[in-house]
C-alpha cells in the first residue's frame, strides 16, 4: 500500500481580493510552491471559501481543461460567456466547464460559502479543438448508496448524469456516523485522492482531520474508520492516463 499525506499546513495557500476569498490548494500551480504537483489527469485542486462577506472573482479565460466546481457550503453565482447569464448554485450542486477552444467565466462566492474547484486534463490535444460547453447538476440529481452507518453520494461514474471527457474519473462523497467504517475498493491501475471535508477519519494508523488531503494506491481495498461524524471527498483517477497530460 502507498499512502501519501498532505495536511492542511503543507498545502499551498492563496487568496483573492485582498483576503475576501481564501484558498488551500492540495494541488496548486507551480508558482504556489505547495508540496504536491499535478498527477494522473488531475491538474489543480483548490478549496476556497469566504471568511465573511461575498466576493467576486472577475471574468477570466480558460482553454482545454475541464473545470469542475463543487459547492460544499452556502452558495455561489456563476457567469460564463457560453451561456451569457448568471446562474446560482447551492450546497451540493456541481458545475462543469469543458473549456475547449476557449471560454471566460466569473464566480461570486456568497457569504460564508465554500467550494472545491478542480481542473481535470481531458487530453488537451483533443479538447483544444472542441467548442466549449457547460453543465450544472443539482444535488437531487445524484444517486446515493446507504448502509447502516454511512452513505455515499455518487457524483460521477459511468452511469451518472454528469458528463466528463477526462478519462476514467470516479467522484464520490462519503458521510460517516461516529465510529462507523467503510471498505473502499482501490483498483490496481488507479490512484484515489481523498479530502477530509469534516470530522476525523483513520486509516492504517494515520489520522486525517478536516482539511487534510491524502492519496492511496497499490492496494486492493482500504478500511476507513470515522472517529466522529465525518465527510470525506474522493476522486479515483488513472495512475497513467492513456494520453500525454499537460503536466507531462
Amino acid at each position: 500500500m502507498e499512502i501519501n499525506f498532505y495536511p492542511s499546513d503543507k498545502q499551498a495557500s492563496g487568496n483573492f481580493n485582498f483576503g475576501e476569498i481564501l484558498e488551500k490548494k492540495p494541488i496548486g500551480f507551480p508558482q504556489d510552491k505547495g508540496e504536491l504537483r499535478p498527477y494522473s489527469n488531475l491538474f489543480y485542486w483548490a478549496h476556497a471559501w469566504t471568511p465573511a462577506e461575498r466576493s467576486t472573482i472577475g471574468l477570466h479565460p480558460h482553454q482545454g481543461f475541464e473545470i469542475c466546481t463543487f459547492v460544499l457550503k452556502g452558495s455561489i453565482n456563476h457567469f460564463d460567456t457560453h451561456l451569457n447569464k448568471w446562474i446560482k448554485l447551492e450546497k451540493g450542486d456541481v458545475q462543469i466547464i469543458r473549456s475547449g477552444n476557449g471560454i471566460s467565466h466569473s464566480e461570486e462566492i456568497l457569504e460564508n460559502s465554500e467550494i472545491f474547484q478542480i481542473w481535470f486534463d481531458p487530453d488537451l490535444s483533443k479538447s483544444l479543438k472542441k467548442p466549449a460547453s457547460y453543465n450544472d447538476y443539482k444535488k437531487d440529481e445524484f444517486n446515493f448508496t446507504k448502509s447502516d452507518n454511512f452513505s455515499v453520494k455518487h457524483i460521477h461514474n459511468k452511469n451518472s448524469k454528469m458528463w466528463m471527457d477526462s478519462e476514467d474519473i470516479l467522484i464520490n462523497e462519503y458521510f460517516f456516523d461516529k465510529s462507523s467504517s467503510a471498505n473502499i475498493k482501490i483498483e490496481n491501475d488507479k490512484i484515489h485522492s481523498f479530502f477530509t471535508l469534516d470530522g476525523e477519519v483513520s486509516l492504517k494508523g494515520f489520522d486525517f482531520k478536516k482539511g487534510d488531503f491524502f492519496t492511496v494506491s497499490m492496494v486492493e481495498n482500504i478500511n476507513i474508520t470515522a472517529q466522529k461524524s465525518s465527510k470525506l471527498f474522493e476522486i479515483s483517477s488513472p495512475i497513467k492516463p492513456s494520453y500525454k497530460t499537460y503536466s507531462n
